[in-house]
């Protein structure tokens, strides 16, 4: 075992030099613009209303729980909104003061107005020269499932492989900073990590001891990787509560862009529930439209969930996940934008104006660059429905607590 990983180790490094000498590091899809030009603060005329949709004790929930994820941090680390830096402890702070105002303030009027008067205020450059950002929205899933195998529960939840590794460049080079490659290391060679064809073929993984759990539907299990985490309800009445834990480095690709494209599904019709009625009338379609998106989840259970990256349970509609290799995690945000009203069988009914105050908490293999926004929608189906149609444009904005003389 020991020749077997030095010899690994020492492919990783040949590799790495090839990496840094002939410049072609890994890539980091979908990110277009630096921090510094993440997002812009605004002046007065550029702010928002602050109004707010959502009753407030979820969201002192939300930023009870985001404290835990300050508090592991060194409290003069220097956190980056767009061109300016502030330390961990200038975050706390402007937490700690916004909820001194979220609970003093008798009416809207007077929250905007002390909000305005407290806080700098930035705004996300988005995806074009109106900043609009792409909202869309997330949740947990909750799924019947076995722990053992059987003829009607036959699509394994898989735990992190031991034989996947994740490497951190940065480390070999600084030029590469903030990028990293996930591999295995094999027969003494270092390779990428199997796909999502690869692994569903079953002969990669099968059988190894990384099963946690069986669903019965291959398109539950599908999702279940996009949501990142869910519930398990096992027929021995166990509830398992599974969060992401890794995955096969691949890239996200979108198998609803690729029905569009394809013109299987009209562009204004497509979610979630789309997705799936088309492909249970099409199942010969089944393995080419999943393998289209080679980006594999693997899970840990977890006491309770869902766990967003920065390590904090999630709050139904104050959490969001954002492209955290630009924007702050764990900071105080706000957004505008509409949500569907579905019915009891997901289709939408119409759409509703939302506007609230949200902590970045969490980040997706979608979500990359200034003009995406996910939104976490909560547990079950009707969270689901919301969840599986939400695509809308809005704004997204960031607070930081004014210096002392500006106030």
């Amino acid at each position: 075992m020991k020749l077997r990983l030095s010899k690994g180790i020492l492919s990783l490094i040949i590799i790495l030099s090839i990496i840094t000498q002939t410049g072609c590091a890994v890539k980091r899809k979908g990110e277009t613009v630096s921090p510094r030009k993440a997002m812009k603060q605004v002046g007065y005329f550029g702010r928002p209303d602050f109004k707010d949709s959502l009753d407030k004790f979820p969201l002192l929930e939300a930023i009870k729980r985001n404290y835990d994820y300050l508090g592991r941090l060194p409290p003069e680390r220097m956190i980056s909104y767009g061109e300016r830096e502030y330390t961990v402890t200038q975050v706390i702070e402007s937490f700690q003061l916004f909820e001194k105002i979220l609970t003093e303030a008798k009416d809207e009027a007077e929250l905007k107005k002390l909000v305005t008067e407290n806080f700098d205020i930035f705004e996300s450059t988005g995806n074009d020269r109106q900043k609009n950002v792409l909202f869309t929205g997330y949740y947990e899933p909750i799924m019947k499932g076995s722990l053992k195998k059987d003829s009607k529960y036959r699509y394994p939840i898989y735990s992190l492989p031991d034989d996947l590794v994740k490497v951190d460049l940065g480390k070999f080079n600084q030029s590469l900073a903030g990028r990293s490659i996930v591999a295995r290391i094999a027969n003494n060679k270092i390779s990428p990590y199997h796909t999502r064809g690869e692994i569903d073929k079953g002969v990669q993984l099968s059988g190894k001891g990384f099963e946690m759990a069986w669903l019965e539907d291959r398109l539950d299990l599908f999702f279940l990787h996009i949501q990142g985490s869910g519930i398990i309800e096992t027929d021995s009445g166990k509830i398992l509560n599974v969060n992401y834990a890794g995955n096969n480095g691949k890239d996200y690709k979108s198998i609803g862009r690729l029905l569009i494209n394809n013109g299987d599904v009209p562009k204004e019709e497509m979610s979630m529930k789309a997705i799936r009625e088309y492909l249970n009338k099409h199942p010969e379609k089944m393995d080419e439209v999943l393998n289209h998106n080679e980006s594999y989840v693997f899970f840990r259970q977890v006491e309770k969930g869902p766990i967003g990256s920065i390590g904090v349970p999630l709050t139904p509609k104050r959490s969001i996940a954002t492209d955290t290799k630009i924007f702050p995690k764990g900071s105080l945000a706000y957004i505008e934008t509409e949500i569907p009203i579905t019915d009891k069988d997901g289709n939408i009914e119409n759409w509703e104006a939302f506007s609230a105050f949200v902590v970045d908490q969490d980040t997706g293999g979608a979500i990359k660059g200034a003009g995406r926004v996910d939104i976490f929608f909560g547990s079950g189906d009707k969270a689901g429905h919301t969840a599986g149609s939400m695509n809308r444009n809005g704004k997204l904005y960031y607070l930081i607590k004014k210096d002392a003389e500006k106030r």
